[in-house]
């Protein structure tokens, strides 16, 4: 049910930007007020996220930890599992948003004949999340030279390796097959996964249907369609330079996927894709764990009024010495 639901309001979405494009002729709407709309969403939205995060309490250290603590010198402590400084805590954060070590680390369980619980790795999810995000920042960086004139040297030389193979004409670059490839992944994972399938909502295939509509429209244009890329850079550069103009030569198939693009932007602060600026504000893993060194009293605490022992045995004294109880003090 998730999943055709998700897949039918990515199709809404190309229909309502065939529809407004074509038929309404809302070419300037599609083309520069819903970008500008979305731009503007997305950085609201994730401002007013983080902001939110932060002022979140944090009064003690909660990071996960999976290695030895920190405690006298001559017992080994895991720094990057168990940091207890800042200097491995960047340590950590850096292979964390870079090279996903958690998730390379991480295990399934399955119930075998016996019962028994078998535990496995999950390389293919972490090699297909890692090819996903890395093809996605190599694509955006690749879309930079839309939006500058003249185009860096870096760029072109970007874009050099990336069609390394020298594939058919246009050259087929590396990412465009990687990305398709490994969202193609990810997708199956949930359907063909009874388990996962049954946990999986709307909310998890949405994105997925949505990137995929991105990535293919992309792909369309860049290998099926006539694409005018002078007007539509002329119209990127006007975007950034607040002087857009829509040129009568943009096709069909730029507006379907600048409005899928300007939906993502708009999304991404309302669901889980946020992620991208929740794993820096995580205590879980932006904190050093010095719990031993440091102690960490919660300034929230309510103050309370408390009965000492010595308050409590010269309040019945007489009574526990009647009932044999010993007492610290006979007077």
């Amino acid at each position: 049910m998730g999943v055709m639901f998700s897949l039918l309001a990515v199709v809404v979405l190309i229909l309502i930007a065939v529809a407004g494009t074509e038929l309404a002729g809302w070419r300037d709407l599609f083309g520069i007020v819903i970008p500008y709309a979305a731009v503007v969403a997305f950085v609201i939205g994730v401002i007013y996220r983080v902001l939110k995060w932060a002022r979140s309490a944090v009064p003690f250290r909660i990071p996960t930890t999976c290695g030895q603590q920190k405690t006298l010198p001559w017992i080994k402590s895991s720094k990057l599992d168990n940091p207890h400084n800042l200097f491995w805590v960047l340590c950590r954060m850096f292979l964390e948003v870079f090279f996903f070590r958690s998730l390379f680390r991480n295990t399934r369980s399955v119930v075998v004949e016996g019962p028994r619980i078998l535990y496995s790795p999950t390389k293919w999810l972490w090699a297909a999340g890692m090819a996903f995000h890395w093809s996605l920042l190599i694509v955006l960086i690749r879309h930079c030279k839309y939006f500058i004139e003249p185009v860096p040297s870096w760029l072109v030389t970007m874009q050099n390796l990336d069609g390394f193979f020298q594939i058919g004409l246009p050259i087929i670059l590396t990412t465009d097959v990687v990305i398709v490839a490994s969202l193609t992944f990810l997708f199956l994972r949930r359907v063909v996964d009874q388990k996962l399938r049954y946990l999986s909502l709307p909310a998890d295939y949405f994105p997925l249907f949505l990137l995929l509509g991105i990535t293919v429209s992309g792909v369309f244009m860049r290998y099926f369609t006539k694409t005018d890329l002078v007007s539509i850079k002329e119209l990127a550069i006007g975007l950034v330079s607040f002087s857009p103009v829509v040129s009568s030569e943009v096709g069909l198939v730029f507006f379907v996927h600048i409005f899928l693009v300007s939906v993502l932007l708009a999304y991404i602060p309302l669901s889980k894709l946020m992620h991208f600026a929740g794993v820096f504000m995580s205590p879980t893993r932006n904190l050093a764990n010095n719990n031993r060194v440091r102690r960490h009293i919660n300034p929230w605490n309510p103050k309370v009024k408390v009965h000492t022992y010595e308050e409590y045995e010269d309040e019945y004294r007489d009574l526990m010495k009647a009932a044999g109880l010993p007492v610290d003090k006979e007077e």
